[in-house]
């Protein structure tokens, strides 16, 4: 009898398109900016000089809202032994963003990423139980317990530039994407996320596999 696994706590799936369209493959790049443009705006880092009222020079720094709730995350786990659900929730939901942003760049969908709808991109995170599921201390080390999939996604990081490349003139010529392309291309995203969710969301203790399935 097969010994069934339990499925990642972080998952996600692209609907494979049947059809693409192909003048806005070829206009995808021009396309997107307006998007990404939003989602920079959104997860920007600030920073520099600004004077005030009173003619005083004073110094604005931040570290990105994505940053800041990872240090504050770290903080609250390793302190308080919580992870309050609105800022998993905010985290969610900007990588739900972020990925529709990324399928329609990287030419996975035809449909214009939306700031709330899910669309063709089902990605979905477990809410962790803070005092069972997750150790005081490892949000101090899995930052670094994850360098080896660094080095592996950015080698396939390549790879996908050069999926996304052949897809694009398959796509303008025959208006598919080829299904094992874009398998390997949704696979990497797919690996990126349980690194994102185990090294920097910090929802799981559970070390991220190897694999793009």
């Amino acid at each position: 009898m097969a010994i069934k696994t339990k499925p990642y706590p972080a998952t996600l799936n692209i609907d494979y398109p049947a059809k693409l369209n192909r003048w806005t493959t070829l206009f995808r790049l021009i396309l997107a900016l307006p998007i990404i443009a939003i989602f920079a705006i959104l997860t920007a880092t600030g920073g520099g000089e600004y004077t005030n009222e009173a003619g005083q020079q004073m110094v604005q720094s931040g570290g990105g809202i994505v940053a800041g709730l990872f240090l504050a995350t770290v903080l609250m786990i390793l302190f308080r032994r919580r992870y309050p659900r609105w800022w998993f929730d905010f985290n969610l939901e900007l990588n739900r963003f972020s990925t529709r942003v990324g399928a329609y760049a990287l030419l996975l969908t035809d449909t214009y990423p939306s700031t709330v709808e899910k669309q063709s991109v089902h990605l979905d995170i477990e809410y962790p139980d803070v005092k069972t599921d997750l150790k005081r201390w490892m949000p101090l080390v899995k930052w670094f317990l994850a360098i080896p999939h660094y080095v592996v996604l950015l080698i396939l990081s390549a790879g996908v530039i050069f999926a996304t490349i052949l897809a694009w003139f398959a796509i303008l010529f025959t208006g598919r994407y080829p299904k094992d392309l874009f398998d390997f291309v949704v696979g990497v995203n797919r690996w990126g996320l349980r690194v994102m969710a185990y090294a920097f969301l910090l929802t799981t203790d559970q070390y991220p596999p190897f694999s793009l399935k």
